[in-house]
C-alpha cells in the first residue's frame, strides 16, 4: 500500500513537468492581439531581423511596430544573429507569463500561430490579423534574451 501511495504521489508531482514540456496551440483562434491571418489577404509585409550586438545587446530591427485594426500582416522574420531566437506577439501580461514559463522550461517546444522560433540564418513567417486596437508587445522569450533588449512595443490603432 505504501508503494502505491508513493508511486501515485510521484506521478502527480511529475505530471506538471510533462504537461509543460510543449506549448502547442493553447491560445485558440483569437487572442487579444488578434488572430492568424489569411495569406491571400495580406495588406502588407514587414521584415524583421533578430540580431546580437558586439556589446551583448539582443535586438529586433525595426524596434517599434504600428498597425491598423483589421490589418493583415505578413511578418518575414530573419535570424541574422549567432544564437537561436524567437518572435512572440501578445499582450504584455501574456508575454510576462510566457517568459516565466520559458525560464522554468527553456527547451519548451512551440506550435503557436503568434510565434516563430529560428536558428541562426533561418527565415520564418507569421501571417497575422490585428483584430483589436491597443498596446501590445513582441519579444524573444528564450531565457535571458528579453533582459538583453529583445522586445518592443506593438501598437494597433
Amino acid at each position: 500500500m505504501k508503494n502505491l501511495i508513493l508511486t501515485t504521489a510521484l506521478m502527480a508531482l511529475a505530471a506538471p513537468v510533462f504537461a509543460a514540456g510543449k506549448h502547442d496551440g493553447g491560445h485558440g483562434d483569437e487572442m487579444a492581439v488578434g488572430m492568424p491571418g489569411d495569406a491571400a489577404q495580406v495588406d502588407r509585409t514587414v521584415e524583421l531581423s533578430m540580431v546580437e550586438t558586439d556589446d551583448g545587446e539582443m535586438l529586433f530591427e525595426p524596434r517599434d511596430l504600428t498597425f491598423e485594426k483589421g490589418e493583415t500582416v505578413r511578418f518575414v522574420v530573419t535570424n541574422t544573429g549567432d544564437l537561436e531566437h524567437e518572435l512572440v506577439l501578445d499582450t504584455s501580461e501574456e508575454i510576462t507569463e510566457h517568459k516565466a514559463l520559458m525560464e522554468e522550461f527553456p527547451e519548451m517546444e512551440h506550435d503557436d500561430p503568434n510565434a516563430v522560433r529560428l536558428e541562426p540564418g533561418e527565415t520564418g513567417e507569421i501571417v497575422w490579423t490585428f483584430a483589436n486596437d491597443g498596446a501590445f508587445e513582441y519579444a524573444c522569450l528564450i531565457p535571458g534574451h528579453y533582459e538583453s533588449g529583445m522586445h518592443g512595443p506593438l501598437v494597433v490603432n
